[in-house]
């Protein structure tokens, strides 16, 4: 596929802040461990890092394109940083999935600027400590308080991204537990709610410049206009299923449906950084008075490596297209998402491989982003709950 002119510019955009910005502060925040806030703020400084970007390469783009573009140059350049810029995404996904479009206009712009114009974050909270994959699981509650138009929330959410840190927190809550999944619906907590608080932060394997923790919740009160579409349509669609009609999905999938191409993205991009870099290292590192690249052992690792990246992209970029045009068969966001974080995970792995012992060191990023790679056959549904979607919807039957 032949990208036109304005897709090469945002590329080139991307690719150059990435360059310049992103990939040499890689190594300093993934050894802190910490938020990379003044990276953001460089983005929110070009327009990278705003409502107005995120709006018009999710909203405005007729192929569904600009996205994935945008998240495979910027986790290029490394994948905690690039989470950290777009980790506020997925609470603006989050928004647009259920809300009005009054909701959206209030609250997508607050997940990246606050009423001053400084930098802010926002979070989707949707997996618990004991339910990741399984959405049925979860627990945290939503009770209606009439009297005060008022929505009360208990629970505990788990590997939040911006859990704890963000100004805008939307939060999947049961409102019937005998619905199951269907029984879901989700809240915007606003800046400085009372009851909401930060619970562990994880010291992670991977990803580390991106803030994930818990997020505690804790008879938190949130205004009735807070429950996202409102509840009128709650009401509508909760009666359609306890009727047994068929609905839509409930909250936290009609996100992750949305956005599995873009973390399809997210990997393709650590995978083509690590591809890069052992290409390069193979055409100047000399063993037995010739380049490494000429032992077929090597070029045939690259040669496989450079094939799957190719092979993911299409697959990313026909999910994207398809998503953006109510498309989907056959589940291609799952296949996308799927075969990209094996990809990813593999390439960085044979990286490590073809830079030998100083793959396996400090010194050289290839061992970074392998252990950045592997997040992506877990976190918005494990590489087995992919392959389950991909079954099902192959077979029109309900696997378990």
């Amino acid at each position: 596929m032949k990208l036109n002119e304005d897709q090469l510019t945002l590329q080139k955009w991307v690719h150059d802040f990435a360059a310049d910005v992103v990939r040499p502060a890689g190594e300093e925040w993934d050894e802190k461990e910490e938020f990379p806030y003044p990276i953001v703020e460089q983005a929110k400084e070009i327009g990278l890092y705003s409502w107005e970007f995120m709006a018009e390469a999710m909203m405005n783009d007729p192929t569904g394109l600009s996205m994935p573009i945008a998240i495979e140059e910027l986790f290029w350049g490394d994948a905690g940083i690039g989470m950290a810029i777009m980790g506020s995404g997925l609470a603006a996904a989050g928004i647009a999935s259920s809300a009005t479009p009054e909701q959206m206009m209030e609250w997508v712009p607050q997940c990246y600027e606050d009423e001053k114009g400084n930098l802010a974050l926002g979070a989707f909270c949707a997996s618990e400590p004991d339910a990741g994959s399984d959405v049925g699981g979860y627990r945290t509650s939503a009770k209606y308080d009439e009297a005060k138009d008022e929505w009360v929330l208990n629970g505990t959410k788990a590997w939040i991204t911006n859990g704890g840190i963000s100004n805008i927190h939307v939060v999947v809550a049961v409102i019937d537990p005998e619905l199951g999944s269907k029984g879901h619906a989700s809240f915007v907590v606003p800046p400085n709610t009372k009851g909401l608080s930060q619970g562990q932060k994880y010291k992670k394997h991977g990803i580390r410049a991106s803030h994930t923790a818990e997020v505690v919740l804790d008879d938190v009160r949130v205004p009735g206009r807070c429950l996202l579409g409102g509840k009128e349509k709650l009401d509508e669609r909760l009666a359609r299923v306890r009727r047994g009609e068929k609905g839509n999905s409930q909250a936290a999938m009609q996100t992750f449906e949305a956005t599995r191409p873009a973390v399809g993205a997210q990997a393709l991009g650590v995978a083509r950084a690590a591809f890069e870099y052992s290409l390069q290292y193979a055409k100047e590192r000399e063993a037995f008075g010739r380049p490494i690249i000429m032992n077929q052992s090597i070029a045939f690792m690259l040669a496989d490596m450079a094939t799957e990246i190719e092979a993911s992209r299409n697959l990313i970029w026909r999910a994207a297209w398809l998503g953006k045009n109510k498309g989907f068969v056959n589940a291609e966001g799952s296949m996308a998402k799927l075969k990209a974080g094996r990809t990813a995970t593999w390439v960085t792995e044979r990286a490590i491989q073809i830079l030998g012992g100083y793959g396996y060191t400090r010194e050289y990023p290839v061992e970074r982003w392998h252990r950045d790679a592997k997040i992506h056959d877990i976190f918005e549904g494990t590489e087995q709950i992919q392959q389950l979607v991909i079954s099902r919807a192959i077979s029109g039957l309900r696997i378990e």
